[in-house]
């Protein structure tokens, strides 16, 4: 778990740990990204607020997600 600002919102902190695993290679284009539900394990966050850093990493063009198999990280042109 990580240290959470206190006034920062969750959901845009944990955004940002993904962000930042996403481009220094730990999560590659095409591969899988946690889960809401393991999100909510690594960062002990609700599912509310696990969906809502899914929602802004797609917004983001970050992720892609297929429903049935998951979250990936989206191919780099």
């Amino acid at each position: 778990m990580i240290e959470f600002a206190p006034d920062i919102p969750r959901w845009r902190q944990v955004a940002e740990v993904i962000r930042q695993r996403i481009k220094d290679g730990t999560y590659v284009p095409r591969s899988r990204v946690p889960s809401v539900v393991q999100l909510t394990e690594e960062f002990g966050i609700a599912s509310v607020t696990a969906q809502k850093v899914h929602r802004a990493l797609r917004a983001e063009g970050l992720i892609y997600t297929e429903p049935g198999m998951g979250s990936f990280v989206t191919p780099q042109p």
